[in-house]
């Protein structure tokens, strides 16, 4: 056999420097390494981008005879519902227009339904109620919803299936994304199912709900009042935090697997993980969604899924018809319809209860194909493969010791201190790009990559690369071993690696998480290509290793790195809405470096087979340096670009009036509440025409006034208070038109106790906040009683749809001693006046911002009492 395969056992027997030399002799020259990462680079710009914005071929008109979903047809009916406008919960566009245009297709559906194999059933309904929700009473009234019921014309059960979406919009926002096109979509499927001669067990009811974007409010109504919610079995929730691409199946179940089982049999462009699950449920996303509601109220299981791409537009005037490739709505009606199907004829919608048997592990492999299996064999699957790994390693190890003629002990040794070694550089790995994101934000450069995500790779990446690869270079440039060779050396390194994600593994498994998957499935690729080249005696024969190592690690590099790529492109654009409290370049670095460590954790360490690995280093670290300087010192760092990727601006203009008891007015000011929805704040304006002279923070009043003295319109604004900013107007903010608050009365319920009756005629958004003297409680009132258990003040959110009638409502006040001709309780009711621009002076100051500012302001006009 030629040098090249000479059995390790051959050199053991030799003198360092001969030993040293042969291994230098068989390491390729340094050159080399440097393709050996553009490979990877090659690979995944090559593989896992085109497959990820892949997209189906939009069907025409041409095709409608093929009972298939016609992406024509619904983006026709896209193109209708989004020029409607703005369908603000109470507009005439979301009451009348977009419930109109519903009930018009359903008219059209119904107009070719197949008789003799359905019956289809529609209805326009008004509910109203209230549910605690984050830190606030969410309260409604006269909210609208069209529902749908389609039915086998001989079904012998009422068990049905839900199919939901929503119609209205957030302010000043066409919705063609959220949720246009999943309307559009819903009813193109329940054209094709009404239209295809293929029959149902189970009804189909569809939902399309005019008022999610408050606080999920018409679904709320709908499953707790209408009739037909009673029999829905099971729900496939359509949302979006995006606009056009492919829709992610972000939460399943709970405790119900089968739907995955016919997520896997039905759906035809798979996209769905299960970290996306958990890493939604542990409420770091800024968002939320129907399914909640179905759950929570109607004891619903199900699937939730939600279009993700280009989140930049979502919630803004930018989420328009035009950036919604019509491959988008192909690949969703598609799917949708599967689903639909399926699910329509499974046995388990007869009795889903009896199917509620744990979780389930599931991902999707680059959109090609589903995999999914239980919990409890993913908790299987995830310890066998770490006890596996320890096995195989142990035999590497005795194998070295029998093959270099040293003492097992003497191998072992080794394995430790390059275990400990491998344990820092897994540390710099995942610590490196912490400390850069840290850094950033800390001066003031945060959010660099949202326009350009490429400086992820030079920000967080290579430093990740840097940290991972520094270690074990050094090590090897330094250790001189007469008895083990450095191929061995390097095989104890990648072994140590393989420990520390067997330990990942184990660990979070036993922490109750399924995405532990992600870590055990390089690490059975790794174990694979382990024992071939035990089996083979390729594991002693100098570098011959490597060969099998490096093709078996191509399906965990895809996988690994196209998971992460999914959260960085989904999760970065919510980093533009998360909060000036956030730093949100702390989880894109995160998510950068676990990428990285499971993408590249066994190949960084194969550089030390290439002659002078450190010009590898050095390249990596010339790219960082590079990344630092386009993001700090040039404009293609700067964060926000006109249209494609804007700034959110959100502020009110507030005009607070505060009477006292005996009826004076003691404070009106007016002014600017900013709630910035980034961590850059208001530092992008620097320079600009924005005049923010004044601007100061409010936390101080949230210590001596009730929510701050200030009309915070939400949970979001709530949680936000301390860093919301206030800029002070000289001019009086006049808002358009009045509303109404007074005392209408008030009773003696018995000697302690008062009651008051208040009575508001508002505009569609109201807030009313309660707060009682210490000496005073508030023990009942007509909005949902279970909210007094909570922390005061209270927090009432108010939205009306197509019902503008006043509120009236009751407060009991206790006072022990039972007098009531003092001050007892303070109450602010706040007008939000949602989608004017305000007065004059209003609109000549928000036409200063910049052309990347995306605004969304309104006048609201607060006044608190004391009674």
């Amino acid at each position: 056999m030629g040098d090249k395969e000479k059995l390790i056992s051959d050199e053991s027997v030799e003198a360092t420097r001969n030993v040293a030399k042969k291994d230098n002799y068989l390491k390729l020259p340094w050159y080399f390494a440097g393709g050996f990462l553009v490979f990877w680079a090659l690979l995944f710009f090559a593989i896992v981008i085109p497959l990820f914005y892949k997209l189906p071929t939009p069907l025409t008109m041409e095709d409608a005879k093929k009972s298939v979903f016609i992406t024509e047809r619904a983006f026709n009916n896209l193109y209708t519902i989004a020029n409607i406008g703005n369908k603000l919960t109470g507009s005439t566009e979301n009451e009348v227009q977009a419930v109109d245009f519903i009930v018009n297709e359903l008219e059209s559906i119904q107009s070719v339904l197949l008789t003799d194999y359905f019956t289809l059933e529609y209805k326009t309904e008004q509910v109203s109620g209230g549910f605690a929700y984050s830190t606030m009473l969410n309260t409604y009234q006269g909210v609208q919803n069209v529902v749908a019921r389609l039915s086998p014309i001989n079904g012998t059960t009422d068990d049905a299936l839900l199919i939901n979406s929503h119609f209205d919009s957030k302010p000043y926002t066409n919705s063609a994304g959220d949720a246009g096109f999943m309307i559009v979509a819903m009813l193109e499927v329940l054209r094709v199912i009404a239209t295809t001669k293929q029959s149902i067990d189970h009804p189909l009811i569809f939902l399309f709900n005019g008022a999610e974007e408050g606080a999920l409010e018409a679904s709320h109504g709908f499953i707790l009042n209408d009739p037909w919610a009673k029999s829905c079995r099971a729900v496939i929730n359509l949302d979006a935090a995006g606009s056009g691409g492919k829709d992610i199946l972000f939460q399943s179940g709970p405790n119900h697997p089968w739907l995955i089982k016919y997520y896997k049999q039905c759906i035809k462009y798979p996209f769905a993980t299960t970290m996306a699950e958990e890493i939604f449920q542990s409420g770091i996303i800024p968002s939320d969604t129907d399914f909640r509601q179905f759950t929570t109220y109607g004891d619903i299981p199900g699937l939730d899924m939600a279009q993700v791409i280009n989140g930049y537009v979502y919630h803004t005037k930018y989420d328009l018809i035009d950036v919604i490739p019509r491959g988008a709505l192909q690949n969703t009606g598609d799917n949708i319809l599967s689903l639909v199907r399926c699910f329509a004829n499974a046995t388990e919608i007869y009795d889903t209860a009896a199917y509620a048997s744990g979780h389930a592990v599931f991902f999707d492999f680059l959109g090609v194909y589903f995999f999914y299996y239980s919990e409890s064999t993913g908790i299987y699957l995830n310890y066998g493969v770490a006890g596996a790994t320890l096995i195989l390693i142990f035999v590497s190890i005795w194998r070295m010791s029998s093959v270099s003629k040293v003492s097992i002990c003497h191998v072992i040794r080794w394995f430790i201190l390059v275990f400990v070694i491998q344990i820092i550089s897994f540390v710099l790995g995942l610590g490196l790009p912490i400390a850069v994101a840290y850094g950033m934000y800390s001066l003031g450069l945060s959010l660099t990559y949202y326009s350009t995500h490429l400086l992820v790779v030079g920000l967080y990446v290579c430093p990740s690369l840097i940290g991972l690869s520094v270690p074990i270079t050094i090590y090897y440039s330094l250790q001189r071993n007469d008895k083990l060779s450095n191929p061995y050396h390097l095989q104890l390194a990648l072994h140590s690696q393989a420990i520390l994600l067997a330990v990942l593994a184990a660990v979070v498994t036993y922490l109750g998480y399924r995405t532990a998957y992600i870590f055990t499935i390089p690490l059975i690729f790794y174990v694979g290509s382990l024992a071939l080249n035990l089996l083979t005696t390729l594991h002693d024969r100098g570098y011959s290793w490597s060969g099998l190592l490096k093709l078996s690690q191509v399906v965990p590099f895809l996988y690994s790195s196209y998971l992460m790529y999914v959260f960085i492109v989904a999760l970065t654009p919510m980093g533009g809405r998360a909060g000036s409290g956030s730093n949100r370049d702390l989880y894109i670095a995160v998510l950068a470096a676990l990428g990285t460590i499971l993408s590249f954790g066994f190949l960084v360490p194969l550089i030390n087979s290439f002659r002078r690995p450190s010009f590898v280093i050095l390249g990596v670290l010339a790219t960082t340096a590079l990344a630092f300087y386009l993001a700090s010192s040039t404009q293609l760092g700067f964060p926000y670009r006109p249209k494609t990727s804007g700034q959110r601006v959100s502020y009110l203009q507030v005009r607070n009036m505060f009477y006292e008891y005996d009826g004076t007015l003691s404070k009106d000011e007016s002014g600017y509440l900013f709630s910035f929805q980034d961590s850059r704040g208001a530092t992008p304006f620097a320079g600009t025409k924005v005049n923010l002279t004044g601007l100061v923070s409010i936390a101080d009043r949230c210590d001596t006034h009730m929510m701050c003295g200030m009309p915070l319109y939400d949970y979001r604004f709530y949680a936000n208070r301390p860093y919301l900013k206030w800029l002070p107007r000289s001019e009086p903010i006049v808002p358009p038109g009045d509303f109404q608050f007074e005392l209408l009365n008030k009773t003696s319920v018995n000697s302690t106790t008062m009651r008051y009756w208040f009575e508001a005629s508002v505009s569609s958004h109201m807030n009313i906040f309660l707060k009682a003297n210490e000496d005073v409680e508030i023990t009942g009132w007509s909005f949902l009683e279970s909210y007094l258990t909570n922390t005061p003040p209270y927090f009432i959110y108010l939205v009306h749809g197509i019902d503008d009638s006043p509120y009236i409502f009751s407060v009991d006040i206790w006072k022990s001693d039972g007098d009531f001709e003092v001050p007892s309780f303070e109450i602010g009711c706040a007008n939000h006046v949602v989608q004017s621009p305000g007065d004059a002076e209003a609109v000549k100051f928000a036409s200063t911002f910049p052309s990347f500012s995306i605004l969304a302001q309104w006048p609201v006009l607060y006044r608190r009492y004391i009674f």
